[in-house]
């Protein structure tokens, strides 16, 4: 498989699960020294970043757009736009940076930056 083919696969298992709360997931595909930038501006490591996850997901119908997948070598960023539909059943949106280095033969999320609109 190719880097950008395995990393659109790898972001698509990231949106899903973030939708779906699969803590699970996270554990394979993040590397030990992830950071998370949250959209109220906190920082948070990989422990809290599990922990959040695990929360009670209360967004729906979370969709990626625009994705656009960077390749510099051992390191990928990936860009794209979200919607999503908030528990009061307003629409929200937002936007994600994803960085994900490849090591030890896989690629792994190093960190993300989530913003919402």
């Amino acid at each position: 498989m190719s880097d950008l083919n395995a990393l659109l696969e790898l972001n698509r298992d990231y949106i899903r699960s973030v939708q779906h709360g699969d803590v699970q997931r996270f554990e394979e595909i993040l590397a030990n020294d992830f950071l998370c930038s949250n959209p109220d501006a906190s920082l948070i490591d990989r422990a809290a970043f599990l922990e959040q996850t695990a929360k009670p997901v209360t967004i729906a119908n979370l969709e990626a757009h625009d994705v656009n997948v960077r390749v510099m070598g051992d390191v990928a960023i990936i860009h794209a736009r979200t919607t999503y539909t908030l528990s009061d059943g307003r629409a929200g949106v937002g936007r994600y940076t994803d960085v994900w280095a490849r090591r030890d033969g896989r690629w792994l999320a190093v960190s993300a930056h989530v913003t919402r609109g």
